[in-house]
């Protein structure tokens, strides 16, 4: 059993943790890019951070503090595994990053495999999740340079969203055609529905709307690590 300080209660470690998660992402993410290399020379706050991520409890029955606190645990543990791995080209140039390493993470140890469709899809089935958990590559959404808390959650999973299906580079239009991220692909069951389709989805968003009818295709993933 994880001894919480005499003057430190649950409540406060969670603060803590947005608080340092916060100042740490505004000092080393930059543009949708992560000082990795700074990290990786330094990591003692990162360290801190993580340990302190270790100790949170958070609740399933507090939602927008559960879900932020994962978000934030997502990230924050891929940073983690790519500059414990720094140099490297690719998050996927280390075995089983997504499927085998594990962290110690409110308390339990998980996979961000386990983070990503145990803890937040399978419970929540919120597909903005998709644009604000951010897998260490190019081909991810970008990461904000400030963490998710209770109070911005729900208007930052619209703006993520909102930036992401308006980007021209990450949803593609050519007249009838339509070129989405593989993220679509995979993910798919998130998008639709027996009544709505992936550009039902995106025209929800979108304020170039797509007409019904057109052709759906997918670019491959960029895999490049989003390093500064």
């Amino acid at each position: 059993m994880i001894s919480l300080g005499p003057t430190q209660l649950p409540g406060q470690e969670t603060n803590a943790f947005f608080q340092q998660a916060n100042k740490f992402l505004s000092q080393n993410v930059k543009g949708g890019k992560v000082d990795y290399k700074g990290i990786h020379s330094d990591p003692a706050q990162l360290n801190e951070l993580m340990s302190l991520a270790a100790r949170v409890k958070v609740s399933p029955s507090n939602k927008k503090e559960y879900q932020a606190f994962w978000i934030n645990a997502y990230n924050l543990s891929v940073i983690k595994g790519i500059t414990d791995h720094y140099p490297l080209n690719s998050p996927l140039d280390v075995n089983g990053f997504f499927d085998k390493t594990s962290y110690m993470l409110a308390g339990t140890n998980i996979t961000l495999n386990e983070i990503e469709n145990e803890i937040l899809r399978k419970k929540y089935k919120d597909a903005r999740f998709h644009f604000v958990l951010v897998c260490g590559a190019m081909g991810c959404p970008p990461i904000i340079p400030k963490a998710y808390t209770p109070d911005n959650l729900e208007y930052l999973l619209e703006q993520q969203t909102i930036k992401a299906i308006n980007n021209s580079s990450f949803i593609k239009v050519s007249e009838n055609s339509l070129v989405l991220s593989e993220i679509f692909k995979w993910y798919k069951e998130d998008f639709v529905d027996d009544q709505s389709t992936e550009i039902d989805f995106i025209n929800k968003y979108r304020k170039e709307k797509i007409t019904a009818g057109a052709k759906i295709s997918y670019y491959p993933y960029n895999w490049r690590l989003n390093a500064q």
